[in-house]
């Protein structure tokens, strides 16, 4: 269908619509900043490619040799999009308060076994016993993609387990949709002052949970999980109730006396 337009016709002076008030050159200021400034924005931070897939537990995680880089978001195991919807709101915060009033950053001591690879992981409360495995992250593309399993995989460049660690401990798994994976059950059972043990190549370190939250994939990789805090433990997996948008991270610091 063709449109029609009149044109119509100014007699005598300039016409009014190029004749631009104090008000005019004020708005059209306003917008000129508006626009530097998102474009300034925009070249600090780049564009959300928005690769985020279900059942990823290294989305948004740096590598160890630039932590301060984000990685490229990873795909993982699900193939659809989970019925649930998530939480009303989400943010760099904690979901669940921490359950002890230790500042971040404080790390307590870890006497026992000297710091080792781990080899599993028992966590009774949230019904999780699971076998763990190394992991190096792509360093090209700063990328973190477990396998496709339901075991654990223990980044390897970053802390270990036990006495002598310098950096955080940090383990991650696949979430699984429709399946009874171990890590899912982090997302509905696990809580602050939970217990859980790892078993290493030197012994056994048990620690206990200082919290449980939640973060966008998006904002996980600036978080101060990433901070190195010796003899702390991180597990990371996707949270079940918005496998393609958040992720579910437990921490956690070797239990007093063990």
């Amino acid at each position: 269908m063709a449109s029609h337009c009149k044109t119509r016709q100014f007699h005598g002076g300039a016409p009014r619509s190029l004749i631009l008030g104090r008000r005019d050159w004020l708005l059209l200021a306003a917008c000129i900043v508006g626009l530097l400034v998102a474009w300034l924005v925009y070249g600090a931070i780049g564009p959300d490619d928005g690769r985020s897939l279900a059942g990823s537990a290294g989305t948004g995680i740096p590598t160890a040799s630039a932590p301060a880089i984000p990685a490229t978001p990873a795909s993982g195991p699900a193939q659809s999009r989970p019925a649930q919807s998530g939480p009303a709101s989400f943010g760099d915060a904690l979901a669940v308060p921490p359950a002890t009033g230790r500042p971040a950053g404080a790390p307590r001591a870890a006497p026992g076994p000297v710091a080792s690879a781990p080899q599993r992981i028992s966590y009774p409360a949230a019904g999780m016993d699971v076998v763990v495995h190394p992991l190096q992250p792509d360093a090209d593309s700063q990328s973190i993609v477990p396998p496709e399993t339901m075991d654990g995989y223990w980044l390897s460049t970053f802390g270990s387990p036990g006495a002598g660690s310098t950096n955080t401990t940090y383990i991650i798994g696949h979430s699984w949709e429709g399946l009874d994976a171990p890590f899912n059950h982090l997302s509905s059972a696990a809580a602050p002052g939970d217990r859980f043990a790892v078993t290493t190549a030197t012994g056994v370190v048990e620690y206990t949970v200082d919290s449980v939250a939640t973060y966008r994939k998006s904002t996980l990789k600036d978080s101060s999980v990433w901070t190195a805090v010796p003899n702390r433990i991180v597990l990371i997996s996707c949270y079940t109730e918005d496998l393609w948008g958040v992720n579910l991270v437990v921490t956690a610091s070797p239990a007093a006396g063990k």
